[in-house]
């Protein structure tokens, strides 16, 4: 989908996400030592602004303006840019890299995620959520294309230059009128090697 569209869906409403963090990026990065990171397809920037109040030094990259200019009208501590996560670069390296919900083919996430892990800082950490492909059958709501749902260990084969410490598929709770529902989600993480002792 073109920015363009996604400019179109922002303008829609008021606001397209939730203003809150997804709720595994509060529960394993809540703890986390800040440090610097990077959101990318962060859209309206919910996850990098909540990180930002944890006191991290946050970077949010996505190619609707819409969303980034509504990002930068919340908060004037992340450093929100207008950029395609294709073939946006950055001039410096992170202990976090948050990839949330961009719900790309293989054939193109894969790329992505591979730069990903070349970004980081010794120990730093590469974050992926994402809608899972079981979740047409067994989940709620979320995308209904399979090719660009994600799976474990597609993802897992493309940060083999670092150590995974967290892969699996995870339940999301879902308020709905009928009651709580869960959707599936994709949840891996994985982490650069610590730096070398001095000799």
């Amino acid at each position: 989908m073109e920015s363009r569209s996604w400019d179109e869906k922002y303008r829609a409403t008021d606001r397209l996400w939730s203003v809150k963090p997804n709720l595994f990026v509060a529960d394993r990065l809540g703890p986390a030592q800040p440090g610097v990171g990077l959101d990318l397809a962060s859209g309206e920037g919910r996850n990098a602004i909540w990180l930002s109040e944890l006191g991290w030094t946050m970077t949010a990259v996505d190619f609707s303006e819409v969303a980034v200019e509504r990002g930068r009208a919340v908060s004037d501590t992340v450093d929100f840019v207008v950029g395609d996560v294709l073939t946006w670069e950055p001039s410096g390296t992170f202990d976090l890299v948050l990839i949330a919900y961009l719900q790309l083919s293989e054939d193109l996430l894969g790329p992505v995620v591979e730069k990903a892990s070349a970004w980081l800082e010794p120990d730093g950490e590469v974050f992926m959520i994402g809608h899972d492909r079981s979740n047409i059958e067994e989940g709620y709501g979320g995308p209904q294309v399979p090719e660009i749902l994600w799976d474990v260990e597609s993802i897992r084969s493309w940060l083999s230059r670092l150590t995974v410490i967290e892969a699996q598929v995870v339940r999301r709770p879902i308020d709905t009128d009928e009651g709580v529902v869960f959707a599936r989600d994709t949840l891996v993480r994985a982490r650069a090697s610590p730096q070398r002792a001095p000799v």
